[in-house]
């Protein structure tokens, strides 16, 4: 599975070799319209948790922590089902998370993107 999973902005024009395309913020993005938005999914279960967004507030100097502590909340009960989801739609063909925030980088997308591509499940 490795490499089938790609992360970008929610603005951007999406492409064919974008897959299935799933908003994975917990908030709608400013802005769009659900129905000019080319996403297949919203996912916002997958999100981090508000305390541990509002903590980040992407915040590039955090990112390692955040990464480390939105791993940990992977983990838990109430992302299982997502998790599992998302992992079921990368095993099956080209996944590409959306997310709003600018900094795609250092954002809950590039974390789950790594995530599935190398250590999953």
């Amino acid at each position: 599975m490795s490499g089938r999973v790609s992360c970008r902005r929610i603005y951007e024009d999406a492409s064919p070799r974008d897959g299935t395309r799933v908003l994975v913020d917990r908030l709608w993005p400013r802005g769009v319209s659900k129905e000019d938005a080319r996403w297949d999914e919203w996912l916002r279960d997958i999100a981090p948790s508000t305390d541990l967004r509002r903590w980040y507030h992407h915040d590039p100097d955090r990112f390692t922590e955040f990464r480390r502590r939105y791993v940990a909340e992977l983990d838990d009960p109430d992302h299982h089902s997502a998790a599992e989801h998302l992992h079921d739609l990368a095993a099956h063909g080209r996944l590409t998370l959306l997310t709003a925030t600018k900094d795609v980088d250092h954002s809950e997308a590039a974390v789950l993107a790594d995530w599935l591509n190398h250590a999953g499940r």
